[in-house]
């Protein structure tokens, strides 16, 4: 018998519970799954909600409705890199409630597919017999913006006796929304399960979903007709009526996807997912995803203890938690899709800041993970924004912030975009990407990526040399400060990024250039200790503009044996 104690002291403050991409993405933000709607990352209400009928007593075991109905007990979380694991116990049954996102970094389409399993586990947890019944609701608030926007939706019979119903805006304006706090309103949202005894699905409003469940135990006969409908109070339902439950483990498998047919519009090509590269649709997504299951149910255990074990013994319990927390939102904020020619390009999101797109200070700090677990997916950050910083329109000496505001990736928008200096971050987003650029030739010697941007590469170290060491008056990723002239930290990364492009010069078979970037760095440590050493921290101070200049000429006259 599988029964799995999970200890109830973790609370995160958001549990991940769908995590497959910046649209696609509910959580829980209460400490028990019953306590409140789910929502999306934003805030947004996007309610999925469970309820376990018990010997003809209704439960609810995620979301507030219906109101009065009881909850059955949560007992134990726990959240994993890929699953999210919830235990209830209570008249009679021990019940297991999995959230699993098979996000597998080493496997692009697994990664990319926006698919997460549902999956029930009951057993009887005092020996008798029990005659147990699962529901679960999906919101069409999933597929739309604003609760106003009305909603169609349709039934789909699939291959391998597969029941999908899919639920979206009847507008759909594909990718015709951008910025921060918003929710996707194209495409579709689906829940699918596969037909055997005891399983059925309908879609109306929500409300007379769940009370024909409550008070009967199955759902109204025939879908609600009357589209389209504001998507407020529609959702799609699915029960299983599970029979008599006893000491053997009772498993039901649902698959909730997002088919987004348009993910992103990179410099005015419109993109999809990288899944979709080979012509795949929305029922292929949703066949493959069941046909998949139990290969992916496997690796994702497998892939969870690894790496919790690894975790745990570096830092210890609360290292893992919180790592398996991050793993997750680390993935949440991207979206992988194919090029024109099936290239896998990877788009970061800012959330909660301003929705920027392919932001370098963002794909800087995320770049140990893609070390770690693909260095591919971090060529796949770094190819875009390297692809639109040599095109002609971007005509400053140094490296862009971002490729726009999600989904719209066709120019930098921050600090007034491409056309102005004001509110650029220069000495910032090359040294970031000189980094970038070096930690990738480290993972991957072999990658062509840099090979065919060497001229940026070089133009960005050249623009450390001559700026980086007292930095002049501009943001850094820390933008709530405003401008700051003789930044320290930003002189730190100049001198780093310099010293690390110098090695990949050297190691690509470039001696000048690295003894160039490499001398330099060296002479800008030295100097750097030297002079910015005030007491008990550092600062640099050089007063007079163009004093620097005239030092960093004289460095490097001296280097050259001038």
């Amino acid at each position: 018998m599988h029964r799995t104690m999970l200890k109830q002291g973790l609370r995160p403050p958001a549990v991940p519970l769908v995590t497959c991409d910046p649209y696609f993405s509910v959580w829980s933000l209460a400490d028990q799954l019953t306590d409140d709607v789910t929502r999306h990352w934003t805030g947004a209400p996007q309610a999925l909600e469970a309820l376990v009928r018990v010997d003809g007593g209704c439960h609810r075991i995620m979301g507030t409705e219906p109101r009065g109905l009881p909850a059955l007990r949560q007992t134990g979380l726990a959240v994993l890199p890929l699953r999210t694991i919830a235990t209830f116990e209570g008249a009679g049954i021990h019940l297991e409630f999995t959230f699993m996102t098979p996000m597998l970094p080493q496997d692009l389409d697994a990664l990319s597919r926006p698919i997460t399993y549902v999956t029930w586990e009951v057993t009887s947890l005092d020996g008798l017999p029990h005659t147990v019944s699962l529901f679960f609701g999906v919101s069409a608030m999933l597929s739309v913006e604003r609760p106003e926007q009305n909603v169609i939706w349709s039934r789909l019979h699939l291959a391998d006796g597969i029941e999908a119903i899919g639920i979206g805006s009847q507008e759909q304006r594909i990718l015709g929304r951008a910025g921060d706090h918003t929710r996707i309103d194209w495409g579709f949202v689906y829940g699918a399960v596969r037909k055997e005894s005891g399983v059925a699905a309908g879609v109306g409003q929500r409300g007379t979903l769940r009370e024909a469940f409550v008070s009967k135990g199955h759902l109204p006969v025939g879908d609600d007709p009357s589209m389209p409908r504001s998507g407020q109070g529609v959702g799609m339902a699915f029960v299983h009526d599970l029979g008599e439950v006893g000491a053997d483990l009772a498993r039901w498998v649902l698959v909730l996807a997002y088919d987004d047919v348009f993910a992103v519009e990179y410099l005015h090509r419109r993109l999809s997912a990288y899944w979709r590269r080979n012509g795949l649709g929305a029922d292929d997504l949703v066949v493959d995803a069941f046909r998949d299951y139990g290969m992916l149910a496997e690796r994702c255990v497998s892939f969870d203890a690894e790496l919790m074990a690894d975790m745990t013994a570096l830092g210890g319990e609360k290292y893992a938690a919180l790592g398996a927390l991050a793993f997750r939102q680390c993935l949440a904020a991207q979206k992988l899709v194919a090029d024109v020619d099936g290239t896998p390009l990877l788009f970061s999101k800012e959330n909660d800041s301003n929705g920027c797109m392919a932001t370098v200070d963002v794909a800087y700090p995320t770049a140990p993970f893609f070390l770690v677990f693909h260095p591919l997916l971090l060529e796949a950050t770094l190819r875009p924004i390297l692809e639109y910083a040599q095109l002609p329109r971007w005509r400053h000496p140094f490296a862009p912030h971002d490729l726009g505001t999600y989904p719209l990736a066709n120019g930098q928008r921050y600090g007034g975009g491409e056309e102005t200096l004001d509110g650029q971050m220069p000495i910032e987003e090359c040294g970031n990407l000189l980094l970038l650029a070096s930690a990738l030739a480290e993972a991957m010697p072999d990658a062509p990526l840099l090979r065919q941007y060497v001229e940026i590469l070089d133009a960005w170290a050249n623009y450390l040399l001559d700026h980086g060491y007292d930095p002049e008056n501009q943001l850094c990723t820390d933008d709530f400060a405003g401008h700051l002239a003789h930044n320290t930290n930003l002189s730190i990364k100049a001198i780093v990024a310099l010293g690390a492009y110098g090695q990949w010069c050297l190691r690509s078979g470039r001696p000048t250039e690295a003894e160039r970037y490499r001398e330099a760095a060296a002479v800008f440590a030295r100097n750097w200790v030297r002079e910015a050493d005030d007491g008990d921290h550092f600062r640099l101070a050089f007063d007079q503009p163009g004093t620097w200049s005239q030092k960093y000429n004289l460095v490097w006259d001296r280097l050259l044996g001038l």
